[in-house]
């Protein structure tokens, strides 16, 4: 009998509850092994006063450890005091099955360490996609590859958000109003809206795939808080949708990584992910270009995940270890291929600064007309050789004064 103890009762860690309930005699037949759960733990516990699962919840992690427990799952979410417990939980030698992509990101090296020098598991396969099995498969199935790139929606807040905006002409708020009321947002949305939380689950992809510890810190991090309707106007001119996009990728050595609002053709496999639905494109040298989507978060499709690394620590079923002990990346921050970019600048003279981008990019379409700014705004598609020279462009308007602010996003054009 596998006993499980179950740190945090929320949205996910009822999900768990529940599957580990309707799965109990799951690996009985051929294993002779069921699924047992010993205890909850929980902030409050009068809150679960009537649950069907009183006797095993309480709110001391102490109560927790003195049961007979193989695997602990936490669920709760944030490092602290998470990052004591599953510490305390690996050194007296139990699995551990997380969803907590703050922790992994955070303290991933550390935990996995703990987990090797007590011959026990650390598994969080649903902290970067939900539902999706990303992480087993690039360290599994895609073994025999180079990974040079991957780029992927890792927030379905976002994603959810900017699909309202983008095909039901929404305001940022009125969408991200409507996320809430749907579960999709938090009441503090700020990490997902700020990237923050994508950038903490592409750190994690990141240094699976490439075999580099990449911070997510060391990330570059924009999220879509300034996204407003004219930015999903000039996109549609150009046949494209926004989505928040983790993009890495290695270069002559480095790793190249950011998080950041970004154009990408409407009929192209990102583009065609709508709604709270993740999805992460990796490139492969024998595989080539590989699509893993489904729902990135929720009760369910999260669950499902942390069951699954569940089933595979009864099922003793050894894959190559996640591992975090990599020598640490040498980050680049700045785009380096041929790119077009949409910029918008508010200036002090709209002639001088349609005189400079005429200037500096020799591929250049100031929009006029239809999908042309107002007042103090100049905005235009340009070409530019990297983003080094976007930057270049936008530091000599600082410089001149003539710079009241700018929005630059890239499009997406492989």
């Amino acid at each position: 009998m596998a006993k499980i103890a179950m740190l945090g009762y929320g949205t996910v860690g009822s999900g768990v509850v529940e599957l580990v309930s309707s799965n109990k005699d799951r690996f009985v037949k051929g294993m002779n092994e069921g699924l047992k759960l010993s205890k909850i733990l929980v902030r409050d516990v009068e809150k679960y006063s009537e649950s069907k699962y009183r006797a095993k919840i309480t709110d001391s992690f102490d109560d927790v450890m003195k049961e007979d427990i193989d695997i602990v799952v936490e669920a709760m979410g944030g490092v602290y005091p998470s990052y004591d417990y599953v510490k305390r939980a690996l050194e007296s030698k139990k699995h551990v099955v997380t969803a907590n992509k703050d922790l992994i990101a955070e303290h991933g090296a550390k935990l996995l360490d703990i987990a090797s020098s007590n011959g026990v598991e650390l598994r969080f396969e649903a902290s970067v996609g939900g539902g999706i099995p990303i992480l087993k498969s690039i360290s599994d199935c895609l073994i025999g590859n180079n990974i040079s790139s991957v780029k992927a929606i890792l927030n379905g807040t976002t994603n959810f958000i900017l699909s309202k905006m983008n095909d039901e002409g929404m305001q940022y708020e009125e969408a991200l109003k409507e996320a809430q009321q749907l579960g999709f947002a938090e009441a503090d949305p700020s990490s997902d809206v700020l990237g923050l939380d994508a950038a903490r689950k592409l750190s994690i992809l990141s240094t699976m795939a490439f075999q580099k510890k990449v911070d997510w810190k060391s990330i570059d991090a924009k999220g879509i808080n300034e996204i407003d309707s004219d930015d999903f106007r000039f996109a549609k001119g150009m046949g494209c949708s926004i989505k928040l996009l983790a993009i890495s990728k290695v270069v002559e050595g480095c790793v190249y990584a950011s998080v950041a609002p970004v154009m990408v053709k409407k009929e192209s496999q990102l583009g065609r992910i709508h709604n709270e639905y993740n999805a992460v494109l990796v490139e492969g040298d024998a595989v080539g270009d590989v699509m893993f989507s489904g729902k990135g978060a929720g009760m369910m499709p999260t669950a499902s995940a942390m069951f699954g690394d569940i089933a595979d620590i009864i099922q003793n079923r050894k894959e190559n270890p996640m591992m975090f002990d990599y020598e640490v990346a040498e980050m680049q921050n700045q785009w380096e291929k041929e790119s077009s970019w949409l910029l918008r600048v508010k200036s002090r003279s709209r002639i001088e600064v349609m005189k400079k981008l005429g200037e500096d990019f020799s591929n250049c379409r100031i929009l006029a007309g239809e999908f042309g700014a107002e007042g103090d705004e100049v905005s235009a598609f340009v070409k530019a050789k990297d983003e080094a020279q976007v930057e270049r462009f936008i530091g000599s308007l600082r410089e001149s004064g003539l710079l009241k602010g700018f929005k630059k996003i890239m499009v997406l054009e492989d």
